[in-house]
C-alpha cells in the first residue's frame, strides 16, 4: 500500500517541485533543498521525493552529484517533448536520424569538453562513466547514467547553446537504449572509456574520434535490430 501511494503522490509532487523550480526561481546549474527540505516543503515522506527526483532526472531536469546534491540542469522536461519527436510512428528512423544528428554534434561537443572541462568537472565524468560501467556488469538499468553521462560531456564545452540541445541528445539516448532493450555491450563500455580518458588527459583529437566510435557503434546496432525486427514481420 505504501508502495501504490508513492507511486500516485509522485506525478503530484512532481508538477509542484516544477513550478517550484520555475517560480521561485532556481536558475540552472543552481542547487535544490536537501530531500528533508523538500519532504517538508510538499508535506510528503522522503521516499516520495526520491521517486520524484529520480523521475525528473531521467526527463533532463535535474542531476544528482554525489557529495554535492541536486542540481537544475534543464528546464523542459523530455516528456514535454518540444522537438514533436513523439510523432515519429517509426522508431527505427527516428533512431537512425537522431544518431545521424548526434554524429553532427558530439564528436565536436567531446573535443570542446576536452578543451574546457574543469578539474571537478573531469572528476564527475570520471564517476559517471564507472557507474555506468558498474550498472551493466551488474546487470542493472545503466539508462538514467548513460544518459547524465552524455549530459554531462556537454556541460563540459561551456558553450551555452549546446546546453539547450541537451535534450535532443538526452532523446537520443533514451531512444536507443530502448531500443535496443537496454543492451549495452562491451563496445559501448570501451568507448564511453576512451571518451573519458581523452577528456580527462586534454586529448581534443582522441575525444572527438572516440565518440565518432561510440556513434558509429550505436548506428550499427540501430541498423541491426531494425533489420532483426523486418525478418520477424515477413
Amino acid at each position: 500500500m505504501e508502495k501504490k501511494s508513492r507511486e500516485l503522490l509522485a506525478p503530484h509532487v512532481e508538477e509542484e517541485l516544477m513550478d517550484y523550480i520555475l517560480h521561485t526561481p532556481v536558475k540552472i546549474g543552481e542547487k535544490l533543498p536537501n530531500e528533508f527540505e523538500l519532504a517538508e516543503l510538499f508535506g510528503v515522506g522522503r521516499s516520495t521525493v526520491r521517486e520524484t527526483v529520480k523521475s525528473l532526472v531521467s526527463k533532463g531536469v535535474l542531476e544528482v552529484r554525489r557529495g554535492s546534491g541536486t542540481y537544475v540542469i534543464g528546464t523542459n522536461r523530455l516528456e514535454d517533448d518540444p522537438l514533436g519527436l513523439s510523432k515519429f510512428t517509426d522508431k527505427f528512423e527516428l533512431a537512425l536520424d537522431l544518431c545521424n544528428v548526434r554524429l553532427m554534434l558530439e564528436p565536436e561537443i567531446a573535443m570542446l569538453a576536452s578543451e574546457n572541462a574543469t578539474d571537478k568537472e573531469k572528476a564527475e565524468l570520471k564517476r559517471l562513466c564507472d557507474e555506468v560501467e558498474t550498472l551493466y556488469l551488474a546487470g542493472e538499468n545503466h539508462l538514467q547514467k548513460d544518459v547524465e553521462f552524455h549530459t554531462c560531456i556537454a556541460r563540459c564545452s561551456k558553450n551555452k547553446v549546446i546546453e539547450k540541445l541537451v535534450p535532443i541528445i538526452q532523446s537520443a539516448v533514451i531512444t536507443f537504449v530502448n531500443l535496443t532493450h537496454r543492451q549495452l555491450k562491451e563496445e559501448t563500455i570501451d568507448t564511453h572509456r576512451a571518451i573519458t580518458d581523452a577528456i580527462l588527459r586534454g586529448d581534443s583529437a582522441g575525444a572527438k574520434y572516440a565518440m565518432i566510435m561510440h556513434l558509429n557503434y550505436n548506428r550499427q546496432m540501430i541498423l541491426k535490430k531494425q533489420e532483426e525486427a523486418l525478418k520477424k514481420e515477413n
